[in-house]
């Protein structure tokens, strides 16, 4: 769970009204990172898929009723340097306000089992949670 960001622009503690993509890309400008840089650096190698200093600006001004395709996400988040995921994740919470819950420390297998018991009914996830706890209490026992 995240908290809304403070509008720097304003100086005041009323949280800004930017989306998620929005603000990651501001976050970047502010931290330095000038919209022709991250023009330059925003190219999908796989697709050719490039994003131009006024598309990066109107993302953040005036942001386009409809959400960034998968190809132009790819390029922004290597304009940004940060992960794929994060940059869906940021395009999720601002287009469909959906906010997604990172298992942090954890790899891709521990998040497809989780995924998966997310969408179990209540006596399914009892049904698992005793079978792996069982195996835990036998791996203790048996050293």
């Amino acid at each position: 769970m995240t908290a809304a960001a403070t509008d720097p622009r304003t100086g005041t503690d009323e949280p800004s009204s930017r989306g998620a993509l929005s603000q990651l890309i501001l976050d970047a400008n502010d931290r330095g990172l000038s919209y022709a840089k991250m023009s330059e650096r925003a190219v999908d190698p796989d697709s050719g898929t490039r994003l131009s200093k006024p598309y990066l600006q109107r993302l953040v001004d005036n942001p386009p009723t409809k959400s960034p395709n998968p190809k132009q996400l790819k390029a922004l988040a290597i304009a940004l340097r940060v992960s794929e995921r994060r940059v869906k994740a940021a395009a999720a919470a601002q287009w469909l306000e959906y906010e997604a819950t990172e298992l942090a420390g954890y790899n891709d297998e521990v998040r497809i089992i989780v995924g998966h018991l997310a969408g179990m009914p209540e006596s399914e996830l009892r049904r698992w949670r005793a079978m792996i706890e069982a195996d835990e209490r036998a791996r203790r026992e048996n050293g």
